[in-house]
This record gives structure tokens, C-alpha cells and sequence, in this order.
């Protein structure tokens, strides 16, 4: 019969092992997030001042008093081009968790990234339509309350899995109004959206990073490194989207217009 400490010892060793991994393996999905983060802002900040002019011989159409789109600003944000970049996002998040099985965790990190700097080219017009002081206050905003969400969501020891489904309907109804609204822009919905949008994101956030460590854990017993380094990846674009969907919705209700 084996000695009962050595069993312990062992199953304590074990415990620690998987704890030292998972601590690694947020790291990795909080880090991936982050450089995302930075290629989105950094491209939308530098697309945008590309799509405007002062020079009005320089623009090809007045955007308000003083200022000209030029020929990027005009196919980005006037021409047809407008609505692939619209809809380029969420075409890319579907692509990408379709084919995630099907290529290795750097393929998979690689296009992560292209995919920020593509979500940067389409909310780059945040840069000319809300001030930057009030873009920067509400993108701290957004990331204290992210960061307390997603250490709620780590920490707590309640099972939150059940608000997956009630989550992910929301979702759904968000796109759907957001895509009916396009056509109606009436302002009240755009405010209820956003409202509405806030606390399911909210929620999302909490939900993901809790599903997130429960996976690692399921999976960390088996030893399947592939799977985690890409499950990683994958987690890192669920709180990406939870926060850039925050903030925007956020934007969308206190940022002051120019």
C-alpha cells in the first residue's frame, strides 16, 4: 500500500503545479489581450490622423469647419469601402474561431494580431468624432471596472457558467438592433443599446474569465500544451472584444463630441 504522505506530498505537488500554470497561463491570455489593445489604439490613432486635413486643397470633402477628409479619410469613412470595414471584425472573429483547430497556437496569435489592427481601422472615426481627453477618461473608466469584473470572475467561488446562454442571446440582440439601427439612427436606441450593451459586456467579462480558468484547469491534468497555448489565444480575444465593446458602448453614452 503506498505510504499516505507520499500520496499527499504528491497530490500537493500536483496542486501547486497546475496553480503555478494557470497563473502562467492568465498571464499569457491577459499579456496577448494587451498587446492587442495597443495595436488597435495605436492604428486607429494613426489612421485617423491620415483620413483629415486642415489644407483644403488637400481634402476631397469637408467634414466640419476647418477640417477635410483626404482620399484615405473619404474611402474609409464616405465610400462604399465603409461597410467592409464595418462588418470586417466580426467577420474575422467568426473565421478565426472556426479554423482555430486547424492551425498552430503562433499561426493563431499571428492573426490575433492583424485582427486588432483591423478592429483599429474600423473604430478609428472615434479619434474625429469625441474629444481625446474624453476619449482617455473613458477608456480608464472602462479598464477599472474591466479590471474589477474579471477579478470577480477569477476569484469568486460561485459558479457563474449559467449566464453564459442568457449572455450570449443579449449578444445576438445587440448585433441585431445594432444592424436595424443603422438604417433607423434614431438616437433613443442607439442610447438603449449602449446601456444595454454595457452591463452584457459586463457580464461577459466575469463569465470569460472564469470559464477561462475552469478550462485551463479541465485541461491542464492532460498535459495537451497545444490546446492551451491556443485556448489561450482564444481567451485573450474574448476579453479583447468584452472590453473594446465595453468602451465603446461606454463612449457612446459619456464621451463629448466634437
Amino acid at each position: 500500500m503506498a505510504d499516505v504522505n507520499t500520496i499527499r506530498t504528491s497530490a500537493g505537488s500536483r496542486t501547486a503545479a497546475i496553480d503555478e500554470g494557470l497563473r502562467a497561463h492568465m498571464s499569457k491570455v491577459y499579456g496577448t489581450m494587451s498587446v492587442g489593445m495597443l495595436i488597435t489604439f495605436a492604428a486607429a490613432w494613426a489612421i485617423s490622423g491620415l483620413a483629415v486635413t486642415s489644407d483644403p486643397s488637400a481634402g476631397v470633402a469637408q467634414m466640419r469647419e476647418g477640417q477635410y477628409l483626404t482620399d484615405i479619410g473619404y474611402a474609409l469613412y464616405a465610400s462604399p469601402l465603409k461597410w467592409v470595414i464595418m462588418f470586417a471584425p466580426l467577420a474575422f472573429v467568426f473565421g478565426l474561431s472556426a479554423a482555430i483547430n486547424k492551425m498552430s497556437a503562433a499561426t493563431a496569435q499571428t492573426l490575433f494580431y492583424v485582427f486588432a489592427f483591423v478592429m483599429g481601422l474600423s473604430i478609428s472615426s472615434i479619434f474625429l468624432v469625441f474629444t481625446g481627453a474624453s476619449i482617455v477618461q473613458v477608456f480608464l473608466i472602462t479598464s477599472i471596472a474591466f479590471a474589477g469584473l474579471s477579478l470577480y470572475g477569477y476569484t469568486t467561488k460561485k459558479d457563474i457558467s449559467g449566464w453564459g446562454t442568457f449572455l450570449i442571446m443579449g449578444v445576438i440582440g445587440l448585433i441585431v438592433a445594432s444592424v436595424v439601427n443603422i438604417f433607423l439612427a434614431s438616437s433613443a436606441l442607439t442610447f438603449a443599446i449602449s446601456a444595454i450593451g454595457v452591463l452584457i459586456f459586463a457580464g461577459l467579462t466575469a463569465y470569460d474569465t472564469q470559464r477561462i480558468k475552469t478550462d485551463y484547469i479541465a485541461h491542464a491534468q492532460h498535459g495537451d500544451a497545444d490546446w492551451l497555448g491556443k485556448a489561450a489565444i482564444m481567451g485573450a480575444l474574448s476579453l479583447y472584444l468584452n472590453f473594446i465593446n465595453m468602451f465603446m458602448m461606454l463612449l457612446q453614452l459619456f464621451g463629448n463630441r466634437e
